[in-house]
């Protein structure tokens, strides 16, 4: 399959994305000690390999990918997505490391799942092809779902704050938006 220019380079840099977090993925999965960490992880891990065999298509057969890339659902876990039931726990870099503890691991995979995120987000919107932009939008929500399950996790955890907010401020902010009145099939 024919690649724009630009396809090709997002590709190449996605695709390099690809062999980092996969590579992480296997290293954090040699030192994780949560078992219900190292279950999300390994739960994500054939997803990501899946992935990254699909831009390996894109980048070399002539027709392009066979295998389609599947978005796993989106799993709620939280009893409540306002206010973490967990106390938070502060966190200090540690600057002498031979291997990572398990806030590490996560904190380093929510962030690799977040950037990957937002690079296949851009590189979707510039896409020309339609079957590649459709697998791009399709790379997005995966990561964006494995964030979400690695999020809930750290929340779990007391790691990542989770606070409601002022309801005086979401006040605040709602009144300095009308709703706008229009065909009521344009609104639904």
């Amino acid at each position: 399959m024919q690649l724009a220019a630009h396809e090709a380079q997002d590709l190449n840099e996605l695709t390099l994305s690809c062999v980092n977090s996969i590579t992480n993925m296997a290293l954090f999965l040699s030192q994780v000690q949560n078992s219900e960490l190292k279950s999300i992880i390994q739960q994500h891990f054939d997803y990501h390999v899946k992935d990254y065999n699909i831009k390996v298509e894109y980048l070399s057969k002539p027709d392009g990918p066979t295998a389609t890339l599947q978005v796993p659902p989106l799993s709620n876990t939280l009893p409540n997505f306002t206010q973490s039931q967990t106390a938070e726990q502060p966190v200090t870099p540690r600057t002498q490391v031979n291997s990572l503890n398990d806030r590490e691991i996560a904190t380093a995979y929510l962030l690799t799942l977040k950037r990957a995120g937002r690079e296949y987000a851009w590189a979707a919107m510039e896409a020309s092809n339609p079957g590649l932009r459709s697998f791009l939008e399709d790379a997005f929500k995966m990561s964006s779902h494995h964030a979400f399950d690695v999020w809930q996790w750290m929340v779990k955890q007391g790691y990542y704050p989770l606070k409601a907010a002022d309801p005086v401020m979401t006040q605040t902010l709602g009144q300095m938006y009308d709703v706008v009145q229009g065909p009521a099939s344009v609104l639904q």
